[in-house]
């Protein structure tokens, strides 16, 4: 995903000319003087997205200016992007609209933003894709109102890390049920996450889950033995019935991939 189709539809259309007229076409304007700090990217969460669904997270930071730099005459929000740099050029992901700000001093401002994430594609918006999931760089980045290039652009690197994460599903079915003390129980699943480029959710392969049990009355699940998925996502494995009890299959998650848990099956033992 690269910036959303300019800098100027996260941004405002106020500030076209930023990335529309060249530099040398126009008298430059300088950057706001701003510094971003306590940049913290929904409450320090990780960004779960599934296979087609948009997913909006909130953004939190602090922005420094001088005193006599007026709040209107610029806008800002977070960036998040991949590499060393941060520019116009590089793979990053901005909101839709700036961010909104509230001064607690002249110098000091505290602002929010909202930051949307598509993996489906848009005439608007680039989708999300695979190779996406993991870990990125929070920035930021400032705007005057009367940007005239890129050299108007204000890039702050360096505020933090966030993980966005594909989404994951796990079901548990333990069966017979009911079923005789000492008899065997078979319990199946399947483990499965969004493919972004499919829109879709996919098999998820060879992949190490636990199977928990949590006896009737108890507070606590322990987990009875860890088995790996199929090469289509499916679990299946046995254990001896011995209490009334819950089983669920429980997935640790991945750098791509985002924790779950399966809902308990309840199995009767007579």
């Amino acid at each position: 995903m690269r910036i959303r189709a300019s800098v100027t539809a996260v941004l405002g259309a106020v500030a076209l000319s930023a990335v529309a007229v060249p530099a040398a076409q126009a008298a430059p304007t300088a950057a706001p003087d701003v510094t971003f700090s306590n940049m913290k990217v929904n409450a320090g969460k990780s960004i779960v997205v599934g296979p087609s669904t948009k997913v909006t997270v909130s953004v939190s930071y602090t922005l420094t200016k001088p005193a006599d730099l007026s709040t209107s005459s610029f806008l800002n929000g977070p960036v998040l992007y991949r590499g060393t740099t941060l520019n116009e050029d590089t793979d990053s992901i901005l909101g839709d609209d700036p961010g909104t700000c509230t001064a607690s001093s002249s110098t000091v401002l505290k602002c929010t933003a909202k930051i949307q994430f598509r993996p489906t594609e848009s005439d608007a918006y680039d989708d999300l894709a695979n190779s996406q999931a993991g870990t990125w760089k929070v920035g930021a980045l400032a705007i005057p109102n009367d940007a005239d290039g890129t050299d108007d652009l204000k890039w702050q690197t360096g505020l933090g890390t966030t993980k966005v994460l594909r989404k994951a599903t796990l079901t548990t079915d333990a069966t017979p049920e009911p079923v005789k003390k000492g008899k065997t129980i078979t319990v199946t699943g399947k483990l499965a996450r969004a493919n972004w480029d499919t829109n879709k959710n996919a098999g998820y392969a060879s992949q190490s889950v636990k199977l928990q049990f949590k006896k009737k009355g108890a507070t606590a699940y322990t987990t009875v033995k860890t088995i790996k998925s199929s090469s289509t996502g499916t679990l299946k494995t046995t254990v001896k019935a011995t209490a009334d009890g819950y089983f669920r299959y429980v997935f640790a998650g991945t750098t791509t991939t985002a924790p779950v848990s399966s809902s308990a099956d309840f199995v009767d033992v007579k």
